[in-house]
C-alpha cells in the first residue's frame, strides 16, 4: 500500500511539472519589478514569447492592459519601471 501511495505521488508530481520550463528573463535593472509584478498572473514566458513583436509602444500598451483591464496592483513608479526594462531588454 505505501509503495503503491508512493509510486503514485512521484507520478503526480512528475507529470504537474511535465513541459513546464524555468524562464531566466536578463538580470538587469527593473528584473526585480517585472518578477514580483508580472509573475503574481501569468507566466514569464509571456515576456521572452513577445519580444519579438513588441516595441516600446507595444510593452507600453500590454503593461496598460494589465493594469487597466486585469487590474494588476503596479503604481506609476513601477510601472515605468517596467516598461523601461520590457522596451531595453525585450523590445524588438
Amino acid at each position: 500500500m505505501m509503495r503503491t501511495l508512493i509510486l503514485l505521488l512521484s507520478f503526480l508530481a512528475a507529470t504537474a511539472t511535465a513541459g513546464e520550463s524555468r524562464i531566466f528573463l536578463k538580470d538587469r535593472p527593473g528584473k526585480n519589478q517585472v518578477v514580483a509584478q508580472c509573475a503574481m498572473c501569468h507566466s514569464l514566458d509571456y515576456i521572452t514569447e513577445h519580444a519579438a513583436v513588441l516595441d516600446r509602444a507595444g510593452w507600453e500598451k500590454t503593461v496598460g492592459k494589465m493594469i487597466n483591464v486585469m487590474g494588476a496592483p503596479i503604481n506609476d513608479a513601477d510601472k515605468r519601471i517596467i516598461i523601461d526594462y520590457l522596451a531595453q531588454n525585450y523590445g524588438k
